[in-house]
């Protein structure tokens, strides 16, 4: 009850006209000065002012209850995660792509979507069929894969600190590889068609370079073995990102970076 209080903030900044709520009603801390109240409105404030607001609304609401929801399930106790997760999953395997439940909750939790749509509205060529070829062309394969990254370098930290890891539940390190060059495969499909494609394919071959270069990566043996496979599969455009990454953290350690 209490995560789902707090979740519904989220929705509510997505609806326009929402009534504001007492989000933290089972919460024992009861005051923030305001903080959350000000910013669902300012949100929805935001989005009365976009005319083409009414064609994203639906696509918003939607990757936001899968967000709330995944948030909700995620937060309980240890044991009942993963058969909530599962059922949680159950209600939605006819309508995705073959998938597994740890596979869904990843692209659950992912914002781009929101963000790609918010973003887009605002142009004065915007139209509902672009509106569900971008939701389309996020969910599941791109949100998933963003997500998948996240959890894949953090494996080791999450296995220290008890917390779930998505990635932790593929059988073997070859069918979570499988995977993953999948979603990638995907990724790139589904961007067909897209307004400027090009961008958008940078943003997917940007996340592999960004998330696999990361320090984490170095210093667990086998996803360094995966990283490198997955870099040399995407091409040149991780690559570039990828060697950046590297580069930017090996600067960011230098004394004189430290001391400044």
């Amino acid at each position: 009850d209490d995560f789902s209080m707090l979740h519904q903030s989220m929705k509510d900044a997505l609806t326009v006209g929402a009534e504001l709520k007492n989000y933290y009603r089972f919460r024992e801390d009861q005051d923030d000065q305001g903080y959350l109240h000000d910013l669902v409105k300012t949100c929805q404030d935001v989005l009365a002012e976009i005319e083409n607001y009414d064609l994203i609304k639906q696509h918003l609401l939607e990757l936001c209850s899968y967000y709330c929801d995944l948030q909700v399930h995620k937060h309980v106790v240890e044991h009942e995660r993963v058969p909530r997760l599962e059922a949680w999953f159950e209600n939605y395997r006819s309508a995705l792509p073959k998938m597994e439940w740890y596979e869904f909750s990843a692209c659950a939790g992912s914002t781009l979507g929101i963000f790609c749509l918010v973003s887009y509205s605002v142009r004065s060529d915007f139209t509902e069929s672009m509106a569900g070829k971008i939701r389309d062309s996020y969910f599941p394969y791109i949100q998933g894969l963003h997500i998948l990254l996240d959890y894949l370098i953090d494996q080791e930290e999450d296995l220290i600190g008890g917390d779930l890891n998505f990635c932790t539940y593929y059988p073997s390190h070859s069918d979570m590889m499988e995977r993953l060059e999948y979603f990638i495969e995907m990724a790139d499909e589904h961007l067909r068609g897209i307004p400027h494609e090009n961008f958008h394919r940078l943003i997917n071959r940007g996340l592999l370079g960004v998330y696999l270069s990361d320090d984490k990566v170095a210093g667990q043996k086998e996803i360094g073995r995966l990283a490198k496979r997955l870099i040399k599969a995407s091409g040149k455009t991780s690559y570039f990102f990828y060697i950046n990454g590297r580069a930017y953290r090996k600067i960011q350690k230098m004394p004189w970076m430290k001391s400044s």
